[in-house]
């Protein structure tokens, strides 16, 4: 069998926040759980929360990223490069950390990349043209 990507995980320091964030990405995400809450995105990849006392509980040495953000990104792709600007524009001005304001990249895609409650980056893109 070839392994196939089927669930990304996170820890987080408050899950409530976390979640927050990531509803007003559009994620369906269930109520806050016991420390753990997953979620099915469409395509059926899962996406999972885990508190640092979940992860210190099942495995005793874990310690949290430190030195900035994460090296992970999330990228959601969303319909339009206006709506990438419009999203973006709207979960700033709703306090979230804006990392890099979105622009034209060279690779083709208007990008721009936020931080959720833990300093993970989440980029938000779309075509160009």
């Amino acid at each position: 069998m070839t392994p196939r990507l089927d669930m990304v995980g996170l820890a987080v320091r408050d899950l409530s926040a976390s979640l927050a964030f990531y509803r007003r990405l559009g994620l369906d995400v269930p109520e806050d759980g016991e420390g753990h809450v997953e979620a099915t995105l469409p395509g059926g990849v899962r996406i999972a929360w885990d508190t640092y006392e979940v992860m210190e509980s099942f495995d005793p040495g874990w310690k949290p990223a430190t030195g900035g953000s994460a090296p992970i990104t999330l990228a959601f792709l969303v319909d339009s490069p206006a709506e990438v600007d419009s999203l973006y524009a709207e979960l700033t001005g709703d306090g979230y950390d804006g990392h890099l304001a979105p622009w034209d990249a060279f690779w083709g895609q208007r990008y721009a990349v936020l931080r959720d409650p833990d300093g993970n980056d989440v980029a938000l893109f779309a075509a160009l043209g």
